[in-house]
């Protein structure tokens, strides 16, 4: 039955255990400007999406597609999948530098895209201070080719390791660019515009001031966490103190977020997943 379906994971697995943590609105922030460095995929979000001007709605879509992934059904889970590569399918883009037109569903560039999100995802949560072994990061990345597939990859060909997500860096680091798409999707990253029911108290005269310097914060910190090699990419030193600072930053945003009511922690998408696994649970102990 749907309405007892735990999805493509459920409550034992990894995936579950990492993303019941607040951080990885960090993580999510890291692994964009990580893709910025790819310059085929920048090309392609800045030549098909909206971004400056809907990018909170734009990141409103992503969190709810990644929700859906998590924690709907395998019916929500595949429907989502279908629809993004429905919508992947029809776009193209063309290369900065040769002006070649590529398909937007390239399996190099979804594959870019997939293993920069679930890498900041588990790595930002350990990080944080997430008690994963070894072996539950491997899990992690195995069990995430399943979400992979929806997006059309095929698992076989997606890092399914800690060591193969370093081998896939190293490989395509040569490919990896500061563009000028790159610092323009950087910059907007760190200082977006307020949504609009955040602007009014600035257009009545009162002041925003601590919400701007806190994501400021938060973005800083989610460049901190960047590996050295992209940090440097950036402009920014590559040096042990400055991950040791994220780490830090990292760490103490954690236990602020752990702090707050758990309505404002789970979405309804985490919450339902949670009540159909205590559904099943208790018609399996009635049994």
């Amino acid at each position: 039955m749907d309405s007892d379906d735990l999805g493509l994971f459920g409550p034992g697995s990894v995936t579950w255990k990492v993303h019941e943590e607040p951080i990885l609105i960090v993580a999510g922030l890291r692994s964009l400007y990580l893709q910025a460095l790819h310059p085929r995929t920048m090309a392609g979000v800045a030549q098909n999406s909206r971004y400056q001007t809907d990018a909170w709605g734009r990141l409103v879509r992503t969190a709810t597609y990644v929700a859906t992934t998590i924690y709907g059904t395998t019916t929500e889970a595949e429907a989502a999948g279908r629809r993004l590569r429905t919508l992947h399918a029809r776009l193209r883009a063309r290369d900065p530098f040769t002006g070649e037109e590529f398909r937007i569903d390239d399996p190099e560039l979804l594959r870019w895209v997939h293993v920069t999100e679930v890498e900041s995802f588990v790595s930002t949560a350990r990080r944080a201070g997430l008690a994963l072994t070894d072996d539950e990061v491997d899990g992690y990345y195995t069990e995430q080719r399943r979400a992979a597939a929806l997006v059309g990859l095929d698992p076989a060909g997606v890092p399914g390791t800690a060591a193969e997500v370093d081998d896939y860096y190293r490989r395509i680091r040569g490919d990896l660019r500061m563009t000028r798409e790159a610092a323009e999707i950087a910059l907007f990253l760190t200082a977006p515009p307020i949504p609009w029911k955040l602007s009014l108290p600035v257009k009545l005269g009162l002041h925003l001031g601590p919400a701007r310097w806190a994501y400021l914060g938060i973005a800083g910190t989610a460049l901190g966490l960047l590996p050295a090699w992209a940090r440097r990419m950036y402009g920014g030193l590559g040096l042990p103190t400055t991950a040791l600072s994220a780490d830090l930053s990292v760490r103490a945003l954690r236990l602020a977020l752990a702090a707050l009511p758990r309505r404002y922690r789970e979405g309804p998408l985490q919450q339902a997943a949670k009540e159909r696994a205590a559904r099943l649970t208790a018609t399996t102990e009635a049994a």
